[in-house]
């Protein structure tokens, strides 16, 4: 594995050899030890697989009191993975950073707690894999709207597929208070 830091500090692409012959491929998505030795000593304790057609977008998602840190693995298709700063007085708040996540990479991201995450489906359908650092908790999540241009995620896609609560979703200033409450 070969963990590359991103163009915002804790953000890590975590390159996972993949090791092909006429069988297929095998790969290892995740080794305790070597993450640690990468400084991620993180404790997962969630697992979640998302199933989504082209041009869906999900995100942008955070939890405020038990943030969840994720490492995010695309098992088939590509996706377009977007992590974006919310954490009150750090030097990169509100910036964002993406990279391009396959089947055929088998690229993985790991967004640390107190940032937003979401993806874009490039390929005509993908399933997500990812492993959480906490417990998802529906009344601790906040969204922030995908388009807020002073985000400014350059998305591959303009027209994407959203649900309800990410149509509705808030712009990042509108939900500064609560960002800074639980600084």
């Amino acid at each position: 594995m070969n963990f590359v830091p991103t163009e915002i500090e804790d953000v890590i692409l975590v390159e996972t050899p993949i090791y092909r012959d006429a069988r297929g491929y095998f790969l290892e998505t995740y080794h305790a030890r070597k993450f640690q030795d990468a400084g991620l000593g993180v404790g997962f304790v969630q697992d979640n697989h998302s199933y989504s057609v082209r041009g869906v977008l999900r995100g942008l998602h955070a939890q405020l009191q038990r943030p969840q840190g994720k490492l995010v693995r695309a098992i088939l298709g590509e996706i377009y993975d977007v992590a974006v700063d919310l954490r009150p007085g750090s030097a990169t708040f509100g910036r964002w950073v993406a990279r391009s996540l396959s089947s055929a990479n088998g690229h993985q991201l790991y967004v640390p707690p107190g940032f937003a995450h979401g993806f874009y489906v490039v390929s005509d359908e993908a399933h997500v894999e990812y492993k959480c650092t906490a417990l998802y908790d529906p009344a601790d999540e906040i969204s922030v709207a995908w388009n807020d241009p002073e985000i400014g995620v350059a998305w591959p896609g303009a027209e994407p597929l959203l649900n309800a609560k990410d149509r509705a979703a808030p712009r990042l200033a509108e939900i500064l208070q609560r960002l800074e409450a639980y600084r």
